[in-house]
């Protein structure tokens, strides 16, 4: 199983440097699961930054994965890995999700970097 986080998604739908390194992950969306937090991130940025008809269309694109909902089991756990690794609310709740389903993590976020089952990618400016 495969989660991108909210920083790969925009970074596959601006194709910014590092796009191809999300293109399979998000592309096998069998093995795609996608956290509501994601959800919520991409659509509000892309809202703010481009508009209402992308941010649709992004949504639409991410909700061909699975969705995973917020749950209070995967809340407690979330809360747990944040107050244990230091980690801010949605960056805990995407590893919590991950740990649950046995998935990588594919990510240009540095907070991930240094936990097992994830792909990091320094994020490239230019």
């Amino acid at each position: 199983m495969n989660l991108v986080d909210s920083s790969a998604w925009l970074e596959f739908f601006a194709d910014g440097p590092n796009a191809e390194h999300f293109a399979k992950p998000i592309s096998t969306t069998l093995e795609l699961i996608v956290p509501t937090i994601c959800l919520y991130e991409v659509f509000k940025r892309v809202l703010q930054q481009v508009s209402e008809s992308d941010a649709l269309q992004a949504a639409a694109i991410m909700q061909q994965g699975h969705i995973v909902d917020l749950d209070d089991s995967l809340s407690l756990s979330a809360a747990k890995i944040s107050a244990d690794n230091k980690l801010p609310m949605a960056d805990s709740i995407i590893l919590a999700t991950a740990r649950q389903f046995n998935a990588i993590v594919w990510t240009q976020d540095a907070d991930f970097a240094r936990f097992d089952n994830v792909q990091y990618f320094e994020k490239q400016t230019g």
